[in-house]
């Protein structure tokens, strides 16, 4: 089974960029469809994006629509998350996730242990 372990987290000032990371290992990266969560303070688990295994399908929340972005390199077996104009609503832990079939059910299997996110106003 896959392992996940997210980077890249921290502390930014509103309107900042941060990109996430995600190193995979363990099985093999390309067979996995691949997601960004984010779980804010006192809120439920909020799905981020999505992205097929080749990359060329992905999908964005509205609340990240336009500003995030989602990208995997599977000779790296590393998902991203380039996200752009931080607002404080951002703050969050962000968790990186892995399934063969994510994209069409909209469940993963396996989780990262997440990285904290933090945008200052």
């Amino acid at each position: 089974q896959v392992q996940l372990a997210e980077s890249g987290g921290g502390l930014v000032q509103d309107g900042d960029s941060l990109r996430l990371s995600c190193a995979a290992s363990g099985d093999i990266f390309s067979e996995y469809d691949m997601g960004w969560f984010r779980r804010a303070p006192g809120k439920e688990r909020e799905w981020v994006a999505s992205i097929n295994r080749d990359g060329g399908r992905t999908y964005h929340a509205v609340s990240a629509s336009g500003r995030f972005t989602i990208s995997r390199d599977n000779a790296k077996s590393t998902l991203y998350l380039q996200m752009n104009s931080l607002k404080p609503e951002d703050t969050a832990v962000y968790y990186c996730a892995a399934d063969r079939a994510g994209t069409m059910t909209g469940r993963y299997a396996y989780w990262g242990q997440g990285t904290q996110v933090t945008v200052s106003s």
